[in-house]
């Protein structure tokens, strides 16, 4: 209630809430029952292909119909379905994997989820049978030509498990080859699975540490030990080996140590183009266990707005409906991971965003409100939309996605997720004035946000895209509690049970940054306009080869 009062009394002195009370107004009533709704027991976690996911998409279809928004999905006789069929393959771990490490001749197993957490194979495999396959140090696991640097440099990896680091070479030094502290995709654990398997790697092992990865082990432990899903491919070990796993970084200085490796040591050579892969000597892993997998169909769920004079060209707003669903129980026994901030959020976000849309002027251009599946899985949905979008993409104006917004109450500033250039942004920054916010550059850049969002499967593939992030500088506390908040919710609810919807929430915050999100894309749907990236974006290119279609 302080939190409240206190942003009505500021609103009331900040002599630009004259022009922002000209937006609509968002329910801090309806944001909160949508949020502790969609993050109940009862959805279970929204895990894709779940029951859980049945619930989730006759909620929203509901809440988008009783909004005022039209169905946007797959043309069905004509006419629009609510969803999006999103082909997935679905594997898990059937029981419980035997993980075996040789010493010498002497073995030790190794406890899932404890010392190792192996995923679930993607490649295809339905049963994984690894015999004292031996181990190899690739350092950070990146092959970049442009900048001069191969940690594999001819290495024979076939038959072998590569150990690798995590993040960027330059991310302890915070200089370097690489953006500094800022991640690059050569950082993401994703990018070095895909280059183990164009390596030939048997399998990879990533090394995992606090404060490179930007979060405990736990998360990882979480969203690696469970159901794994992928889009369908034709050769999914082009771009998956069959064992892809973490283990712990007490476990790896470990395994160095009796292989007479300094970890540390290695580590710091690693930082450097001059490094070569090292085997781990008298080391070999085994791992035995069947697999139970098949092709499932998920669902992203659409809702639209026909744009009045050219509905042909669309303005997205984003966010994903699913979490992790029902996994392995905390130290109380609970076992759901509810996902109220992560992404009940930003789901209840596009309801009354929706809303906001359908009860003002009809904009010229259409808008979509796009509930996409499967991001906890490595952004699946938005991957397979932008693969295989329902509306062109050369002629999407631009993609505001949104990814577990702050319930609390509102701050003085807003952030994005990584630290692109973009019109988008210059947008952002220009109408956040209207409110009294100002932009603060991504705070943790070497967390590789940029590249866990919805919006960089649009990204790469040059539409102008943004994941807007809510402030940290509370106007009730400042900086002080709005880190003490986030500290709080990466070491106990990210990615755990714990995350779960708070009754103390006012939602004041974020009920501000749907009004700053509403202006941005009103102006856009209602305007010719096609913001770009900067000139030196990586993504500039990609975008202007569709520059005609624009016309």
């Amino acid at each position: 209630m302080k939190r409240l009062l206190l942003s009505t009394l500021v609103a009331a002195a900040c002599p630009v809430a004259l022009a922002a009370g000209t937006m609509p107004t968002f329910s801090t009533e309806r944001l909160s029952a949508e949020v502790k709704t969609l993050s109940s027991d009862w959805f279970e976690g929204r895990g894709p292909a779940t029951p859980a996911e049945t619930k989730t998409i006759d909620y929203m279809v509901a809440q988008m119909t009783a909004a005022g928004l039209q169905p946007g999905g797959d043309l069905k006789d004509g006419k629009r379905a609510w969803t999006q069929a999103v082909p997935l393959r679905r594997s898990q771990i059937v029981g419980t994997p035997t993980l075996t490490l040789q010493l010498d001749g002497h073995s030790e197993t190794l406890s899932q989820g404890e010392q190792i957490a192996i995923r679930a194979p993607m490649d295809g495999s339905t049963t994984v049978a690894i015999a004292n396959a031996p181990l190899v140090f690739v350092g950070y696991g990146v092959k970049a030509p442009e900048r001069n640097w191969d940690d594999f440099k001819g290495v024979d990896l076939h038959g072998k498990i590569a150990v690798v680091l995590v993040n960027d070479p330059d991310f302890e030094t915070g200089v370097g080859d690489f953006g500094g502290k800022a991640m690059t995709y050569y950082g993401r654990w994703t990018y070095k699975y895909e280059e183990a398997a164009r390596q030939g790697a048997l399998g990879m092992l990533v090394v995992h540490e606090t404060a490179p990865a930007s979060y405990g082990w736990a998360t990882v432990k979480n969203s690696n030990t469970n159901t794994m899903f992928d889009i369908v491919r034709d050769k999914p070990s082009a771009v998956h080996p069959e064992l892809e796993g973490w283990i712990q970084r007490d476990l790896a200085v470990q395994m160095f140590k009796h292989a007479g490796l300094d970890f540390d040591a290695l580590k710091k050579q690693a930082q450097t183009r001059a490094f070569k892969p090292v085997t781990l000597k008298g080391e070999t892993f085994s791992a035995s266990f069947k697999v139970d997998t098949s092709v499932i169909t998920s669902h992203n769920i659409v809702g639209r707005i026909e744009g009045s004079k050219r509905p042909d060209e669309t303005v997205i707003y984003s966010a994903h409906w699913d979490h992790l669903g029902v996994g392995q129980p905390d130290a109380k026994g609970d076992r759901i991971y509810n996902g109220a901030v992560d992404n009940a959020t930003g789901t209840a976000a596009l309801i009354e965003m929706g809303r906001a849309f359908a009860q003002g002027p009809r904009p010229e251009r259409s808008v979509v409100f796009l509930n996409v599946t499967a991001e906890e899985k490595g952004l699946l949905g938005s991957e397979y939309y932008a693969s295989n979008p329902l509306y062109p993409l050369a002629k999407t104006a631009g993609v505001l996605n949104v990814d577990a917004l702050d319930p609390h109450g509102p701050a003085r500033n807003f952030t994005i997720s990584g630290s692109a250039k973009l019109g988008l942004l210059d947008d952002l920054i220009a109408d956040a004035k209207t409110y009294g916010m100002a932009y603060t550059p991504d705070p943790k850049p070497e967390a590789g946000g940029f590249f866990r969002s919805d919006h960089f499967s649009f990204a790469k593939r040059g539409v102008p895209a943004i994941s807007f992030g809510s402030g940290d500088d509370w106007i009730d506390g400042g900086l002080k509690a709005g880190k003490a908040a986030d500290d709080d919710y990466t070491a106990k609810r990210y990615h755990q049970p714990g995350d779960e919807w708070q009754a103390n929430w006012p939602f004041t915050g974020m009920a501000r940054d749907l009004q700053l999100l509403y202006m941005v894309g009103n102006k856009l749907a209602n305007s010719d306009a096609w913001p770009n990236w900067s000139e030196d974006s990586e993504f500039r290119g990609i975008r202007d080869k569709t520059a005609a279609e624009r016309k």
